[in-house]
């Protein structure tokens, strides 16, 4: 078993201690036992985790003593639904879940947003644990307490802040993910490190897709995680820093929003965000242009996407991704809000962008 990483989210809500490392489930189920005070605790799952890996998961809650309640689902931003969201609130009804006992999502980020906010809402909330299947769930989504579904009007407009009492990032479960899965989750460890972590950028870079294999996953993990949770303890509902943590995400929205579906994976469009925030900078007189080109020559050299002409699902129009960023749930008083740079790690939120300026962008970016 390797050594595990323990750190403490100090959210403003409340605290909880996010535990990484291989075989992480096993070694910490009495952390679990103790928080189940009726000897049970009622797992969501989704069904392409729990056909990899339901004989471990059955194995550590045995060895806890505690009795297992399965809720399988199908994962995917489809599960986000207010129909996947009534379909489980009345499951959980249906075995009497109360406050105090745990509602757990196991799989990857859809299933611990919709699960968590099925928790949140839930009797007025109960508690809340994440095991995350997924190196961006493990990195990103299972830390924070963002859950949520989606709308036709766009992702994760209907939520809660609702944060989890423990996180488990068992590292042994990313063994099965499929190599575009594993570098989905690798652009949320490398947009940390381009906010505000340029030690770990320049390591990034150095160790390329070595950074997600071994001891180095297990880093990578901890990494990620120590610096969302420095951001969520100083700013737990995104009314300031926080917004930070978008770097990438109103051009990968964008992006995700107008692929055609099921073409396109959330870290595919976050890479690609990532150059484009930074190309932007540079384009504004921002950013250095060297800098630029470091971000997108790493997210290329391991396999990521960081032009629209790399993306699948499209082709994109510029006129329609500005009208989705136009949407953004992040903007206010008709601003678009934006994150970029002024460098590596030094990422700043402005709401002065010009339209016409970032029209212009997009239209030549979407010509390369």
């Amino acid at each position: 078993m390797s050594v595990l990483r323990v750190i403490e989210v100090n959210a403003a809500s409340g605290a909880y201690e996010v535990v990484i490392g291989r075989d992480a489930l096993s070694a910490r189920a009495d952390r679990l036992a103790s928080r189940a005070p009726r000897g049970r605790v009622v797992i969501v799952a989704d069904s392409q985790a729990l056909n990899h890996h339901e004989t471990r998961l059955a194995q550590a809650f045995d060895a806890a003593k505690l009795k297992l309640e399965l809720i399988e689902i199908e994962g995917g931003e489809s599960a986000k639904s207010w129909r996947g969201l009534e379909a489980l609130c009345d499951r959980l009804l249906d075995l009497n879940v109360e406050r105090s006992e745990p509602v757990i999502a196991f799989g990857g980020g859809t299933v611990g947003d919709l699960t968590g906010f099925a928790s949140a809402i839930l009797k007025r909330g109960t508690r809340f644990i994440q095991i995350p299947t997924t190196l961006l769930a493990q990195v990103d989504s299972s830390v924070g307490g963002k859950t949520g579904i989606n709308t036709q009007h766009g992702k994760n407009l209907i939520g809660a802040f609702h944060q989890p009492d423990l996180v488990i990032a068992d590292t042994a479960f990313l063994d099965t993910l499929p190599r575009r899965e594993v570098l989905a989750g690798y652009a949320e460890v490398v947009k940390a490190g381009l906010i505000q972590d340029a030690p770990l950028f320049n390591r990034l870079e150095a160790q390329g897709v070595n950074a997600v294999t071994g001891d180095g996953l297990v880093q990578a993990v901890a990494d990620a995680v120590a610096f969302k949770a420095r951001i969520v303890a100083e700013d737990e509902r995104e009314g300031g820093v926080r917004a930070l943590l978008n770097l990438g995400h109103t051009f990968g929205h964008a992006f995700e929003a107008e692929a055609t579906k099921g073409a396109l994976v959330h870290g595919e469009a976050v890479a690609c965000g990532l150059a484009l925030a930074y190309r932007f900078s540079e384009r504004l007189g921002l950013c250095d242009a060297e800098d630029a080109r470091r971000v997108e020559r790493h997210l290329k050299t391991v396999g990521l996407p960081a032009r629209i002409s790399d993306l699948p699902g499209g082709p994109y129009a510029a006129d329609r991704l500005l009208a989705r960023m136009q949407d953004d749930k992040k903007n206010s008083g008709g601003a678009i809000t934006l994150i970029l740079a002024h460098g590596i790690g030094n990422a700043f939120i402005t709401r002065d962008v010009d339209h016409k300026d970032l029209a212009a962008f997009l239209s030549s970016e979407v010509e390369q």
